[in-house]
């Protein structure tokens, strides 16, 4: 018989196994491209084959199965992917097949499913990983690459809710300290609304000379890649035929190749961008202006959670709303959070609440101590 710890393993992995299953059913149904949705059915079918071996190891061990119920990061993210589609949140996908690629490392009796496991991280992760016309970015090594620069800079979903995340807590904050000092809840309301459009000005215009300087760079690095391509072709065939062959090509194949891309100077500055500098010449870092609109509303709307209670209340009565109502929308961004830093999502919801709940308590006393020194 299996010790309670050992069924402990079981049934945690048998409900990850499961959740899984779940969400890559979902992200089949919702996927309009046939590879793609082949792909997801095949990764959901090896998790309900993994989810029966577990399943199996409990019944041997008189454990009675009771129905699943998907954890609350799964139903949120199966949520997502209805209403925005899977690529919304397919980066955040590959980053919890990575995070969890090893889980079943330390476990002697699941070494087939550990294999299985890298496996489907790698999948997941090419898929993740493939340009808008659906062609492979190249090895895994190279996708690994790219993957770690999208986790970083290129997704949307993380971006959203970070950029909400910032204006509920700056607000909230700044709300607290102002309340603190005894402030009238006309003064409180003032002061909330020009935190508001001072953080959402301030964001948009960070994220718009972000993008933009990014983008200036990138042409500065595409010129340099040109004027080298015209001065010294023979140096950048044999970049290229390197670059190939860090991919798995042959040393005989990679100068083939690099030298037939060579013949079209154009397309062999397009490769080079693409491959030597990692730019995507197309984008080059994206639309400043809808980077910086995207940051405004993103930063006006969890700006807002903390100063709607005071539309309506004043006093304590006010902050005791203000407070009851930032807990719960910095829940629920924690909730979100977990959908890409590996984490529970209850782990995640406590975590912000508790961290930004002391950090408001800290300005609401600063405020107190320096309105009543003041007055």
């Amino acid at each position: 018989m299996a010790s309670q710890a050992e069924l402990k393993r079981f049934k945690s992995n048998l409900a990850d196994e499961l959740d899984s299953a779940a969400l890559y059913d979902t992200l089949a149904r919702a996927e309009t491209k046939e590879d793609k949705r082949r792909v997801y059915a095949e990764l959901a079918s090896a998790e309900r084959r993994h989810a029966d071996i577990w399943a199996a190891k409990l019944k041997a061990n008189g454990v009675s199965l009771q129905p699943h119920r998907l954890s609350a990061k799964t139903c949120l993210m199966r949520a997502l992917v209805r209403v925005f589609g899977p690529d919304f949140v397919l980066r955040s996908v590959a980053a919890n097949e990575m995070a969890d690629r090893d889980k079943y490392a330390g476990q002697p009796d699941a070494a087939q499913m550990s294999r299985e496991e890298r496996y489907h991280a790698d999948i997941v992760q090419e898929v993740a990983s493939r340009g808008k016309n659906g062609t492979s970015r190249g090895s895994s090594i190279a996708a690994a690459e790219s993957w770690h620069r999208g986790v970083a800079s290129g997704n949307d979903l993380r971006a959203a809710v970070l950029g909400a995340n910032d204006g509920l807590v700056t607000n909230f904050c700044l709300i607290m300290g102002v309340a603190g000092a005894g402030s009238n809840s006309k003064t409180v309301l003032f002061t909330a609304f020009a935190g508001l459009v001072a953080g959402a000005v301030s964001m948009a215009l960070g994220e718009w000379l972000s993008v933009t300087n990014a983008r200036e760079l990138a042409r500065t690095q595409i010129a340099k890649e040109a004027d080298e391509l015209e001065q010294m072709p023979e140096a950048e065939r044999h970049e290229l035929a390197l670059i190939y062959q860090a991919k798995g090509l042959d040393a005989v194949e990679a100068r083939r190749v690099a030298a037939e891309i060579m013949r079209d100077k154009d397309k062999a500055l397009e490769t080079l961008t693409r491959e030597e500098l990692g730019l995507d010449p197309a984008e080059l870092g994206g639309n400043p202006w809808t980077a910086a609109l995207a940051s405004f509303a993103l930063f006006a709307v969890g700006a807002i959670i903390p100063a709607i209670a005071f539309l309506w209340s004043s006093g304590e009565r006010g902050i005791v709303q203000c407070v009851v109502l930032s807990g719960i929308g910095l829940a629920g961004i924690g909730v979100f959070t977990s959908i890409f830093n590996g984490r529970g999502a209850l782990l995640s919801a406590v975590r912000q609440v508790v961290i930004c709940l002391a950090a408001a308590a800290c300005t609401f006393g600063l405020g107190r101590v320096l309105g009543v020194s003041l007055s």
